[in-house]
């Protein structure tokens, strides 16, 4: 029987949230509807915008007493349509961008308190008024939100000194299915009381709760960088230069992007201005960055003779270091528009991997080999975050196919792939989640006992399937 009298759904969320608290107008449910690769299309019922941790609570108390399903949403920039509502007109879109505030900053114990609609990039800038860093950049910060970012475990390009998500967070606020707060926003390094249920939601994809506040990690903040761009003869090499600049510099790399020529020619085609700072005949590219807290530090000296060393040993044919901060711009402009040319390019199959460093170089040539043989449908483009061992293994589809003919190829070709991934001891998904995408996947390779572990999680904690349904898990 219905709460609330003859009150329908909409209305009682409308009751709670008010009228400006619910929205269902064309407009805002087909912003909502589909996902950022527009490979998902749903159709919510309502776009429920709550302004506080309570209001969170309450409507999900009211979910969960009437079994409507509940989609939290962040900034809807995911690759893996974890945020997009089904086809049923059912299911309530949670959108956290209300939950936007700073709500406190320790600069002594570097850390601050944010709350889940905080865009990533207002989160940076408020680190950096307090002359703190917190490290997390990714080409969507300026979009994407810390709740996203935390139910996906996002990673970027400071992973290799900094850690993903999981590594950056002290503390949480939870709202539990059932609508109880499960709130510790500790700022401790150490505590040890009991199990750690912070990482329960880390990487959930809002399926165990939806999460309304952080406790975050701060960093002291940069003050002295070196950046270079790099031709390498291949990814073995850069794996070894990798390992070279780490030890030259005491650990000093914050980033180290492996970049393909053919990354370099999307840019410089679909991209205004955008040209490669080196002659183009080398196949492969990486570009890294030594960051200090010291403003003296002397790291242009430092990453010049290392790459110098380098090129003696022959893994690098070449390389030129920015002169300034226009310059480092310029670099980095030219990874962060990858992405963004394939889109333009035209269909692509993507693919979120990460392998053991010592191993990245040979499956690189083993998937790649494959590639060749087997798909003539698609071009590689390779590319990705070394010194974490992620990789975007993208192929796009070559002009003159019929089209769809690389869409056609999917299931094949990413159960080809995702084999040699496994074979390597890696993983098919290193920092974009499951979402929808890859349910089946987690269901191929994932060990039984893990799996089972993780249904157990999610019946105690959502024993309706209210939080987020049909994402992460095939829940029946």
């Amino acid at each position: 029987m219905m709460q609330g009298g003859a009150q329908s759904p909409l209305q009682q969320l409308t009751a709670l949230l008010g009228p400006d608290g619910i929205l269902t107008d064309a407009s805002a449910l087909e912003a909502v509807n589909v996902d950022q690769l527009r490979a998902y299309h749903g159709r919510a019922l309502c776009v429920a915008l709550p302004r506080n941790t309570e209001d969170v609570s309450r409507v999900l108390r009211l979910c969960n007493a009437l079994r409507i399903p509940v989609v939290p949403q962040g900034g809807n920039t995911g690759y893996c349509g974890a945020a997009t509502p089904d086809a049923s007109g059912t299911q309530v879109v949670l959108s956290l961008r209300r939950l936007n505030a700073i709500r406190s900053i320790d600069p002594a114990n570097y850390s601050m308190v944010v709350e889940a609609g905080c865009i990533l990039a207002d989160v940076q800038r408020a680190a950096a008024a307090a002359e703190r860093f917190f490290p997390l950049s990714l080409g969507a910060e300026g979009s994407c939100q810390i709740g996203g970012n935390l139910s996906t475990n996002a990673g970027g390009v400071n992973v290799l000194r900094y850690g993903m998500m999981r590594e950056l967070t002290l503390g949480l606020e939870v709202v539990l299915a059932d609508g109880r707060v499960l709130s510790s926003l500790t700022a401790l390094r150490k505590d040890n009381t009991g199990y750690d249920l912070r990482q329960l939601f880390i990487g959930a994809e809002g399926t165990l709760g939806v999460i309304t506040a952080a406790s975050l990690k701060l960093f002291p903040a940069p003050r002295a960088s070196a950046t270079a761009f790099v031709a390498v003869p291949g990814p073995d090499q850069a794996v070894q230069l990798l390992s070279h600049l780490r030890e030259a510099s005491g650990d000093q790399v914050s980033s180290f992007e492996l970049i393909p020529a053919v990354a370099l020619e999307l840019v410089a085609r679909h991209i205004s201005g955008a040209r490669s700072p080196l002659a183009p005949q080398s196949p492969w590219f990486v570009l890294c960055e030594l960051t200090s807290p010291r403003a003296d530090e002397p790291l242009n000296e430092r990453l010049e003779e290392s790459l110098a060393t380098a090129f003696e040993r022959g893994l690098v044919s070449d390389a030129v270091l920015a002169q300034n901060e226009r310059e480092r711009r310029d670099f980095w402009h030219l990874r962060e528009n990858i992405p963004h040319s394939q889109r333009l390019e035209g269909m692509s199959l993507k693919h979120d991997v990460s392998i053991p460093i010592d191993r990245l170089p040979r499956f690189v040539q083993r998937a790649s080999a494959w590639l060749e043989t087997h798909v003539a449908e698609g071009f590689l483009v390779c590319y990705g975050h070394v010194g974490d061992g992620n990789l975007h293994f993208n192929l796009n589809e070559r002009r003159g196919m019929p089209a769809g003919a690389l869409a056609a190829r999917r299931a094949d070709i990413r159960r080809a792939i995702h084999d040699l991934v496994r074979d390597e001891g890696g993983s098919f998904s290193a920092e974009h989640g499951i979402g929808q995408s890859k349910i089946a996947e987690l269901q191929h390779y994932a060990d039984p006992v893990e799996l089972s572990v993780m249904h157990t999680l999610k019946r105690m904690l959502d024993p309706n399937g209210i939080l987020n349904p049909g994402k992460v898990l095939n829940v029946a």
